[in-house]
């Protein structure tokens, strides 16, 4: 078999500018990886890179060319785990580059077989879930109309973006906005350990489900303090990146937040999930803000979930990618696309 392989950049606008506690973005930059096979059936991943994480599409093109040296010298896409082995051995860094290529794989090797990427995995399709839509910290007059415009999409779970000194101002509002919506919080590290303790008490009082990373990941203790004394439950984003990870934070949270685009490939994120399973946490699948390249694969975890935070596409202005259908917010693994289901 001879596999090629190329890439591209995307510069892909949002809908509106997003912020959340350290930073603002009105542009995602994703870089997509095409493998073909002599049979010509293409599989398509994405990258979303992170500055966070020490990332940038900058650094992923700089890397993609070693890594699919990896897959054109192996020249065999059913070999996932010797690929994702040898892909890490030559970059250790990048996980967003890894994962580009990883996703085209499987996307690859499920089309082969004429499988849509959950089939292949042998998951039930029934047991599906429906994703969170954010809405970026801005003043509280222009999240209140983010709100209304998500609820007139059909999105009925909302993770608000806090991080301010008027985060109880902002979830009120939102609640009186959303009176039946289901409200998720995340700070992304911005309070201290009492703060974080405080102002949960404060969010408790507006039905809010759980609060995502509400401390610096560097101070797993202070994730331990909170938890101990939290009228919600506690997820952790930033302080799980990989599967050594989850010990780490296991006793200390209650769910763990995975991304493809931190683990770096979708065979780590199936072991995460099953580990943080083991550990007694639940899971839910995030994501950074990614073309449908890379959600679509996403997408077909659901099965093994217990909350999906999986909008990145959704909060795009326009994407060159379609994906799995999300109507109302709700993960369709319906489709009998091939693959992941993510064409151009």
């Amino acid at each position: 078999m001879t596999l090629s392989t190329d890439y591209e950049r995307l510069s892909l606008p949002l809908e509106h500018a997003f912020t959340i506690s350290r930073s603002t973005q009105t542009t995602a930059e994703n870089i997509v990886v095409r493998i073909e096979d002599d049979e010509g059936n293409v599989g398509i991943g994405g990258a979303a890179p992170a500055d966070h994480y020490g990332e940038t599409a900058d650094t992923v093109e700089a890397v993609l060319p070693d890594l699919l040296d990896v897959v054109e010298s192996v020249d065999d896409p059913h070999a996932l785990a010797r690929i994702e082995r040898e892909m890490k051995e030559t970059v250790n860094r990048n996980p967003s580059a890894r994962c580009a290529v990883s996703i085209a794989l499987h996307d690859l090797v499920a089309k082969r077989a004429d499988l849509p990427l959950y089939r292949y995995w042998g998951l039930d399709r029934e047991d599906t879930l429906e994703t969170s839509f954010t809405i970026g910290i801005d003043t509280t007059d222009v999240m209140r109309e983010k709100t209304a415009e998500a609820l007139e999409a059909g999105y009925n779970t909302l993770k608000v973006k806090v991080g301010t000194d008027r985060d109880g101002e902002i979830v009120g509002a939102i609640r009186d906005e959303a009176p039946d919506a289901t409200i998720r919080v995340d700070a992304n590290q911005a309070w201290s350990p009492r703060e974080a303790v405080r102002k949960i008490e404060v969010l408790a009082e507006y039905d809010v489900e759980f609060v995502e990373q509400p401390v610096p990941a560097e101070n797993p203790d202070a994730m331990r303090f909170v938890r101990e004394r939290s009228a919600l439950p506690i997820a952790a984003d930033e302080s799980c990146v990989t599967l050594e990870d989850i010990p780490r934070i296991a006793g200390k949270t209650d769910i763990a937040n995975l991304k493809l685009m931190k683990c770096g490939g979708l065979r780590e994120a199936m072991r995460m999930i099953h580990t943080a399973k083991a550990h007694g946490m639940e899971v839910m699948l995030g994501c950074m803000i990614e073309s449908n390249a890379s959600i679509a694969a996403a997408c077909h975890f659901a099965p093994l979930l217990d909350y999906a935070d999986l909008d990145g596409s959704l909060l795009l202005a326009e994407d060159e990618y379609d994906g799995v259908p999300m109507p109302d917010g709700v993960i369709s693994l319906e489709t009998r696309r091939p693959g992941t289901g993510a064409r151009r």
